[in-house]
């Protein structure tokens, strides 16, 4: 879309009937005030718990006798359980929402940790949690299915939707619309907060992994059985399934796609990476891990041979792409030639990659607890991030790549300021 044209919105009509394209780029901001100037919002407001939930940045951990380094400046530690995720508010970055295995989630202030509120009422551990667009809503999903939105201004829930039991959860890139993935094996589609509805009926497996395209018009999904498929969001329809040979062989554990959303990649437990036209549902190339790390000698355990691809992304200023594995692998291929280019090596499991916004320096957490920052031009690792007595399990990193924010099964969240003068 050329800059300036207006994008129309996304327009539900009940449970049966079709949604609306939405064409390429953001709304301006009359268009978001007017599409909330017809909301009716709920007057009752959620209850603020009183305590605050943070730390000095001089608060040293103390495990088995020893000190652990702590690099963070904030530590937030209202979870009484592993905390699984985390998400920035995109508009400002200045807020974070973090769900754990204690049922709750917390919305609150990166540069204290002060407490903003609680999103409350969850029975199961919350495992998806992320704001709007706009930074209007905060949605969080437990592992039941109860999703539930909340205006942030207001503090208070507007909508909430009980589904089969939730894989994944994600907002539209451009409008008050959020899309889950469920075990039952379909996709779910809501205008919020009218709570207008659609679903995408996939296999009778579940639905592992999912993300709606850049152009807001098509989502892919992932699946148990090894299949992905790039829906239609206006049709409803699958406009492209990769399945036996094409698919993988295991379940899909991560998709990713580039900038404009021409490429996506589809990561599995197979171990296979491969990178697929979004526009014909062809695989361009496909990237094997065991090209790179020789397989186990003979002899040592399952344990020792078990690997998967856990997390992967796209480089938005290089032509570079980032897989995390298992086994402690980034590997960093480039896709003019479709080779590996470097190997990173982490002592325990990936769990997640990003890239910063407009350089190519990747992000992992791992298994070791340990933040590291890479760049994929050398494979050399630039600096480390240590404060977590456990592993990490999710972060996220804001927009001028000046802070990340961490999840634990240590119970806690923390702030780590990464921005250096050289960078």
């Amino acid at each position: 879309m050329e800059p300036g044209e207006d994008p129309e919105a996304l327009s539900f009509h009940g449970d049966e009937e079709i949604i609306e394209v939405v064409e390429l780029g953001p709304p301006g901001p009359d268009d978001l005030a007017d599409e909330m100037n017809d909301v009716d919002f709920d007057d009752e407001g959620t209850e603020e718990p009183d305590a605050e939930g943070w730390e000095t940045e001089d608060d040293e951990r103390v495990e088995d006798g020893m000190e652990v380094q702590d690099d963070s400046d904030v530590t937030f530690s209202l979870h009484s359980a592993s905390v699984f995720c985390v998400s920035l508010d995109p508009k400002t970055n200045t807020l974070a929402v973090t769900g754990g295995e204690d049922d709750k989630a917390f919305v609150w202030r990166v540069s204290d940790g002060e407490l903003l509120f609680e999103c409350s009422g969850h029975k199961d551990s919350v495992t998806c949690a992320s704001f709007s667009h706009d930074s209007v809503f905060v949605a969080t999903g437990d592992m039941s299915g109860l999703i539930k939105v909340w205006r942030v201004d207001a503090k208070e829930e507007v909508w909430s939707f009980e589904v089969g039991d939730l894989e994944w959860m994600e907002w539209h890139p451009q409008a008050h619309v959020l899309l889950a993935g469920t075990a039952d094996g379909n996709s779910w589609m809501w205008k919020i907060p009218s709570g207008d509805c659609k679903t995408f009926q996939g296999p009778a497996c579940p639905a592992t992994c999912g993300k709606i395209l850049p152009d807001g018009k098509r989502a892919v999904v992932g699946y148990e059985d090894g299949t992905m498929r790039i829906w239609d969001l206006k049709q409803g329809t699958s406009l492209h399934v990769l399945k036996g040979q094409d698919g993988h062989q295991d379940p899909l554990t991560c998709v990713a796609s580039n900038q404009d959303g021409s490429l996506i990649m589809t990561g599995s437990v197979d171990c296979y990476t491969k990178l697929v036209s979004s526009t014909t549902g062809k695989v361009v190339c496909v990237f094997k891990m065991e090209n790179m790390v020789p397989k186990a000698p003979a002899g040592q355990s399952e344990e020792a041979e078990s690997n998967s691809v856990e997390s992967l992304g796209f480089c938005n200023v290089m032509p570079l792409v980032a897989v995390g594995y298992l086994n402690g692998t980034l590997a960093i291929y480039d896709l003019s030639t479709q080779s590996l280019r470097h190997t990173c090596q982490h002592k325990s499991g990936i769990v997640q990659l990003l890239w910063e916004e407009n350089s190519a320096v990747v992000y992992t957490c791992s298994l070791d607890g340990v933040v590291r920052l890479w760049d994929a031009r050398s494979g050399k690792m630039i600096s480390e991030y240590r404060g977590h007595s456990a592993e990490i399990l999710d972060f996220a990193v804001n927009k001028d790549a000046s802070i990340v924010v961490t999840t634990s099964g240590d119970h806690q969240a923390k702030v780590f300021c990464v921005q250096r003068p050289d960078r």
